[in-house]
C-alpha cells in the first residue's frame, strides 16, 4: 500500500515559527480518525512525539532550490556576439572574448586560425552557419578573470539586451 504525505511544512507545528533552512527538525505522522497527518517541529518546539504518533524522524530543513536557468539559446548568443562586435566598445572586449570562447565550445563559431599584430594575437572566427567572419583579440585570461566574466556575461544576457537590439 502506498501512502502520500505532504512535504516538509514551513512552520513549526508547536510554536508557529518558521523552519529555518539548514536547521534540524522533527517530523511525525499521527493517525486521527483513520487519516495520517504529517506535522513538523523545530528543535525548540519538539517536546517528544504527540499522542497518536505512528512514526517519527529527524532531518535538516532543506535550503530553497535555486531557480533553474534556461539553457542558453545559441542563436541568441550569436546575435549578442554580433552586436558586441558591431559596437566595438573597448570596455566590452573581454565580454566579446568570453562569448567567442563559449560559442566555439558550443560549436557555433569555428576557429579558422590566428593572426599576430605586434604583441597581440587575434583569433580568426567564422560561423558554422555562414554568418560573418570576425577577429577577437586573444586575451589569455586567468581562471579568476574567466569566472568573473562568465558572471558578467550572465548579467548582460539577463539585462534584456535582446529587446534593445530588436
Amino acid at each position: 500500500m502506498d501512502y502520500q504525505f505532504k512535504t516538509l511544512g514551513k512552520k513549526c507545528a508547536a510554536t508557529g515559527t518558521e523552519l529555518v533552512p539548514g536547521s534540524r527538525c522533527y517530523s511525525v505522522l499521527i493517525e486521527d480518525d483513520g487519516e495520517l497527518t504529517r506535522l513538523d517541529y523545530s528543535e525548540e518546539g519538539w517536546k517528544g512525539p504527540p499522542p497518536k504518533t505512528v512514526g517519527t524522524w529527524r532531518s535538516l530543513v532543506p535550503k530553497p532550490a535555486e531557480p533553474k536557468r534556461m539553457p542558453l539559446d545559441t542563436n541568441a548568443l550569436v546575435n549578442c556576439f554580433e552586436q558586441l562586435q558591431e559596437e566595438a566598445d573597448p570596455a566590452r572586449e573581454k565580454l566579446r572574448y568570453i562569448l567567442a570562447l563559449l560559442l566555439i565550445q558550443k560549436r557555433r563559431l569555428h576557429l579558422d586560425g590566428s593572426r599576430q599584430v605586434g604583441a597581440d594575437e587575434y583569433l580568426q572566427l567564422s560561423s558554422t552557419q555562414g554568418e560573418g567572419a570576425w577577429e577577437v583579440r586573444d586575451l589569455q585570461l586567468t581562471d579568476e578573470e574567466m569566472h568573473d566574466l562568465q558572471r558578467e556575461l550572465t548579467e548582460f544576457l539577463d539585462s534584456g539586451w535582446t529587446t534593445q537590439a530588436e
